[in-house]
């Protein structure tokens, strides 16, 4: 099992000279990727609230922000060499496809197949909608981005003729690294995010899940999986945050679920917190080993 590491990054502690020194601290105790949130916007009022936090709200420092994830993620490629980065979730049907297809197969181009695709239909209804884009139907367009995008990835040329996308003979180059694509890795809990896992994915991501929760959702994966016909394979990889309370002892357990990689969420990134919590997941790595 390998384990990896949940930060969102945010300003103003997550200075340029911060997230440099952590990319370079994170490969150098063998963590196996750098995962990010993702959010554009946010709103003082939310129709729904955020669901991995009690009160709902985004826990932002007052003044600061979310820092963009594929400029960072482009940042931190340029300081590193082995670590990997995964989208914890890019938020495909607020995005416009042809530039994310063309920002990740940039991303994965020049971090030399780092790159590992985490996407979610989202739970923020205004940011959708300051987007461009309507809330009731974001999961159908989920879906006919996703098709774009994969077409773009690994044919010449490409027509295509959607709902919300039309083209003709475009050409995207160059392609990503890895092959046939970059690996799109699916999160969500609903019926519709299984069955969008077994189309388009290469993994399941599990946020904010303790072991408990993850058996119940690797269930329903595999039910969805049987539902189309199919059984998960071994290359299907599993991917969980836990929760951020759980003791670094307690997920090792995840292993004896079949789960690949634990991505542990790093938590403050004040100083003297990150200090700790680096040297915490050094000790878990060799564990986990």
């Amino acid at each position: 099992m390998k384990i990896g590491v949940f930060s969102t990054f945010m300003s103003p502690l997550a200075t340029p000279a911060m997230v440099r020194d952590f990319g370079r601290r994170a490969e150098g105790i063998g963590l196996d990727s750098i995962w990010m949130g993702e959010h554009v916007a946010l709103f003082d009022k939310n129709t729904f609230g955020y669901p991995s936090s009690k009160d709902g709200r985004i826990p932002v420092p007052d003044g600061g922000g979310m820092l963009d994830v594929t400029a960072t993620f482009g940042f931190l490629a340029s300081v590193t060499s082995t670590i990997r980065f995964g989208t914890g979730v890019a938020l495909v049907p607020q995005r416009n496809p042809i530039y994310t297809a063309k920002e990740m197969c940039t991303l994965d181009w020049l971090s030399d197949g780092r790159i590992d695709f985490g996407i979610g239909v989202g739970w923020n209804k205004e940011e959708v909608e300051a987007c461009g884009y309507s809330w009731e139907d974001r999961g159908a367009r989920c879906d006919e981005f996703m098709t774009v995008m994969r077409r773009l990835w690994t044919e010449p040329v490409v027509d295509f003729n959607g709902k919300w996308v039309k083209f003709e003979a475009l050409r995207m180059d160059p392609k990503p690294i890895q092959k046939p694509h970059i690996p799109i890795i699916l999160g969500g809990y609903v019926d519709a995010s299984f069955r969008r896992a077994v189309a388009f994915g290469a993994g399941w991501y599990g946020f904010n899940r303790d072991v408990a929760g993850m058996k119940v959702m690797l269930d329903r994966l595999d039910a969805a999986f049987a539902k189309a016909g199919r059984t998960r394979g071994k290359d299907f990889q599993i991917i969980v945050t836990p929760p951020m309370g759980m003791d670094l002892d307690d997920m090792l357990a995840y292993a004896d679920l079949g789960v690949d990689r634990v991505i542990v969420n790093l938590g403050s990134q004040r100083a003297e917190r990150v200090d700790r919590r680096l040297t915490e997941l050094a000790g878990l790595v060799k564990r986990a080993a």
